[in-house]
């Protein structure tokens, strides 16, 4: 592959990932009132999500969405979310510093 081409291909690819962290961010911003900016609460009362492990916070989203879990807020909540949604969510969360 020519360096022109494989400069190409990356500045696409970083494009990407500067386009899926923009939309997980704004995504985010949907769950800030609760679990403040960026995932880290000001109250114990809701638990802060940054630095969780993504595989936990896509569980407990589901496990929400689904019915499994029970919450006051979060079944509503979550039913609104995509798979691809969630898994954005909890990716981008989960790349936050505690």
């Amino acid at each position: 592959m020519n360096v022109r081409l494989l400069a190409a291909a990356l500045a696409l690819a970083a494009g990407g990932a500067q386009a899926q962290e923009s939309a997980a961010r704004s995504l985010a911003a949907t769950c800030a009132a609760c679990h403040g900016t960026d995932g880290r609460s000001v109250t114990q009362e809701v638990p802060s999500l940054a630095g969780l492990p993504r595989d936990y916070i896509v569980a407990q989203m589901r496990a929400f969405r689904d019915g499994t879990r029970a919450a006051s807020i979060m079944p509503q909540l979550a039913k609104g979310y995509s798979d691809a949604q969630v898994e954005a969510l909890a990716e981008y969360f989960a790349r936050r510093p505690r």
